[in-house]
């Protein structure tokens, strides 16, 4: 059997007052799955995301991300992995508003050393796909909110990451443009891309995801648990 992407075993995130933010989660994720987390506000589905992302530490527990134990990372190891193994997607896009689109496409390929004649073939290509390439010399602050929200996929997608985490990413766009990004998400995991994604939006999991885990107060809902003991 392919080995999941993704596996917390029994995680538990508390902070300083004790609350827990994570509960004895244990989720597995598989390369080409689109799992979409759902919970309210406080559920835990922001801390789960950024401890796959390396953005947090578990208190107990292990999160394993395409073979290496996140967790267990360094500072500098940790960055290194969100470079290059993950791509991520924001709510607020990130993006930098004094380069332009295709700098900012450009940007993590630099970081991880890519040829700079490979990343600007693939920061074409990734353009052309995504339907945003007459935009490619246009600065940020003049693209709609679908527009940015599509040059930070391709942000996300530029160095071929095993895994696209993607928090709240319509959660700042209107109906039509969340529509338009939720389609793309199903696009890419069509073409066999990994994603975890969080969010609060039912009808946003159900167009773009093969699968959604619920938690509420910081648990797994019981039908999760159930399936989770088949991964």
């Amino acid at each position: 059997m392919t080995a999941p992407v993704i596996e917390l075993t029994n995680v538990s995130r508390r902070y300083d007052d004790g609350a827990a933010a994570l509960d004895d989660v244990s989720v597995a994720v598989q390369p080409g799955e689109a799992v979409a987390i759902l919970g309210p506000s406080g559920s835990g589905k922001s801390t789960l995301l950024n401890l796959v992302a390396g953005l947090d530490r578990p208190t107990s527990g292990t999160v394993v991300v395409a073979g290496a134990n996140v967790g267990a990372m360094s500072e500098a190891a940790s960055a290194r992995y969100r470079r290059s193994s993950v791509g991520m997607v924001f709510q607020f896009f990130n993006l930098l508003d004094d380069l332009t689109v295709s700098d900012n496409v450009l940007l993590p390929a630099q970081l991880v050393g890519m040829r700079r004649a490979e990343a600007r073939d693939r920061t074409r290509e990734l353009l052309q796909v995504l339907g945003i390439e007459r935009h490619a010399n246009a600065y940020p602050g003049r693209l709609s909110g679908g527009e940015r929200q599509r040059v930070a996929v391709a942000r996300a997608l530029v160095n071929r990451p095993a895994l696209v985490l993607a928090d709240e990413p319509t959660g700042a766009l209107d109906s039509a443009s969340g529509a338009e990004v939720a389609a793309l998400f199903s696009e890419l995991n069509e073409s066999g891309q990994t994603i975890l994604l969080v969010t609060h939006d039912d009808a946003i999991a159900n167009a773009c995801a093969t699968r959604t885990i619920r938690l509420a107060d910081g648990r797994l809902s019981a039908g999760d648990l159930i399936a989770g003991s088949a991964l």
